[in-house]
């Protein structure tokens, strides 16, 4: 296969797929080694950026996905006025901060720390999609413990939870 199918293929694939594709099943897929497949994206995302067009590849960790040009948010939010693209409230990004430096975690976890039963809030950023079931606690009642996802690391605009600022690090203005 020559390079244009294989940029071909690579763009399909990350098209159809629609969520982070893991990077060892994209190569598998495509027939691109590991190895070749970041600059393959490069490529990619260059064409992008040179034809104007709204879309891009993003890498969330180990995967890439397919994804709109940030610039384009306020047109395809207006497009799709859905719920999901709604501004967190201030409880919401609380009950995420708690859960992105912590995860994974439970309800209970989350609520010891914000003092206040937080069932709704956790419910609303699953509903989101930037959390999700990870799984259960080995103790009595087997409580569920969550996650961050793959959408909140791209809206957010980071890569990986590495990227997280350091908690207590501020900004000083000095005049």
């Amino acid at each position: 296969m020559e390079i244009t199918e294989k940029l071909g293929a690579l763009e399909a694939i990350l098209f159809a797929s629609g969520e982070p594709i893991e990077i060892y099943r994209l190569s598998e897929a495509s027939g691109v080694d590991t190895g070749t497949l970041s600059s393959m994206v490069k490529t990619l995302n260059e064409r992008y950026s040179d034809t104007g067009s709204g879309l891009c590849i993003k890498k969330l960790e180990n995967s890439y996905q397919m994804c709109t040009r940030e610039e384009f948010a306020p047109a395809i939010r207006k497009a799709l006025e859905t719920r999901r693209n709604t501004p967190l409230s201030n409880a919401a990004m609380e009950a995420l901060t708690i859960i992105a430096y912590n995860q994974p975690v439970s309800k209970s976890f989350v609520e010891n720390i914000r003092g206040i039963d937080s069932s709704s809030v956790i419910n609303n950023l699953v509903e989101k999609g930037l959390v999700e079931e990870a799984g259960r606690l080995d103790v009595i009642g087997k409580p569920v413990i969550y996650r961050t996802t793959a959408v909140f690391l791209r809206s957010f605009g980071l890569s990986s939870l590495s990227d997280l600022p350091v908690l207590g690090q501020t900004e000083i203005n000095e005049k």
